[in-house]
């Protein structure tokens, strides 16, 4: 893997630290502030909306400049975002400055995975992007505990300054190792909102709405479930969030691995275990042991899908996959908007704190329902297809990524 990917999960590790950290210090802010929790909920609700917007509005800004370049850009934005945060004196701005942050997320990752695709062979492409998403699920490991631990000893707005600094670094590495790789020729703003027709595009991005929505149901409010439902002393939040990313780690990297080989079988699998497991928590919940399982099971079920995920809609978006790499990421922040949200009603409603499993459960079974639909869709276009051509959106293999582009462009 070129050191080049190094760099991006640099920067992904930062982005990382800033979205995951808020779910730990969710009471500290609500206290802070004078809010609820299901208020100070809308600090992760309004992150995963800026995703969602700022990702393909700021990749079309960016199709003008090279990729390192706006990659550079985002992560000056992000830098600001959070020093931005940690100031705030009231939460409105706190607020602002999530979504100011937030606004790098999406095109960060959608353009970082279409150069980190491009930088090795096509069959290599799912692992490639894993590795520079890696670096988000490490900060779950390493970034977002410490940050948890450092909100809650010396405060929050120390955790956010913290961050801003992991932005800088994230800058320089980009700035060190990322290649200037040449822009796609012939591909215009047209091409890439094309790839918008295709249903196979669509349905992939829906999955990753409900699917990773299924995982941020439960995960936004795990701070009251586990200290309220489970027992657990406040300082335990860290680790439990240690063994959510560790099961993010190894998903991820199990997701990279098996995507290139079998995508659809993978995705069948690990949805659906996902449901039984967000269904299965408003029991272990209760259970301090059964409940760290379970967090750990929620961490790799739920990234064992991003991978697969985002090479299908680069498969099927392989003329122009830049805008549509970019919007699925808002889509995973889409997903993470709507659950949370639906978790803050459920639990305004007196459902308790265990209540959002049960949403994160039908959200994850109806992206599996979707899945089956798209491997349907896909069989009939194949039936239909006549013998000796490639199905849509099928990737060339056996060529280098720059044979790869060209063939494309042909």
């Amino acid at each position: 893997m070129p050191l080049a990917l190094l760099a991006l999960a640099i920067g992904a590790f930062g982005i990382g630290t800033t979205e995951f950290v808020i779910m730990g210090l969710l009471p500290e802010v609500a206290g802070d502030f004078g809010v609820s929790i299901p208020t100070a909920g809308l600090l992760v609700t309004g992150y995963a909306l800026g995703v969602m917007f700022g990702a393909p509005l700021m990749t079309v800004l960016g199709t003008k400049i090279s990729r390192k370049r706006m990659l550079m850009l985002l992560m000056g934005l992000f830098i600001i975002g959070n020093l931005l945060s940690a100031v705030a004196p009231v939460f409105a701005v706190m607020l602002i400055g999530r979504v100011v942050a937030s606004l790098a997320h999406g095109a960060f990752f959608g353009i970082g995975s279409v150069v980190a695709a491009d930088l090795v062979a096509p069959d290599k492409k799912a692992g490639a992007i894993a590795m520079m998403f890696t670096g988000l699920t490490v900060a779950n490991v390493v970034g977002v505990p410490l940050g948890t631990l450092v909100g809650q000893s010396v405060g929050w707005r120390v955790t956010f300054a913290v961050v801003a600094a992991l932005g800088v670094v994230g800058l320089v590495g980009i700035a060190k190792l990322v290649p200037e790789l040449p822009r796609a020729e012939g591909v215009r703003l047209r091409h890439e909102l094309a790839a918008f027709k295709n249903a196979q595009v669509l349905l992939a991005m829906a999955m990753t709405v409900l699917g990773f929505g299924g995982v941020f149901a439960a995960i936004t409010y795990i701070a009251p479930m586990m200290t309220h439902v489970a027992g657990f002393a406040d300082g335990s939040v860290t680790w439990l969030l240690v063994l959510f990313g560790l099961g993010m780690v190894g998903g991820n990297l199990i997701g990279g691995k098996y995507a290139d080989r079998a995508l659809m079988p993978l995705l069948y699998v690990s949805l659906g275990a996902l449901a039984v497991v967000l269904a299965l928590f408003t029991l272990t919940a209760h259970h301090k042991v059964l409940a760290a399982v379970t967090i750990a099971l929620i961490g790799a079920l739920g990234f064992a899908t991003v991978p697969p995920l985002q090479k299908r809609v680069l498969d099927q978006a392989h003329g122009a996959p830049t805008l549509a790499s970019a919007v699925n990421i808002g889509a995973f922040n889409l997903g993470n908007a709507l659950s949370a949200w639906l978790g803050g009603l459920v639990i305004a409603a007196g459902l308790g704190y265990t209540a959002p499993n049960w949403v994160g459960a039908a959200l994850a079974a109806g992206a599996l329902l979707l899945a089956f639909v798209s491997a349907a869709l896909e069989r009939r276009a194949g039936s239909h297809s006549a013998p000796g051509t490639d199905a849509p959106g099928a990737v060339v293999t056996g060529a280098t990524p720059t044979e790869h582009r060209t063939a494309v462009s042909r």
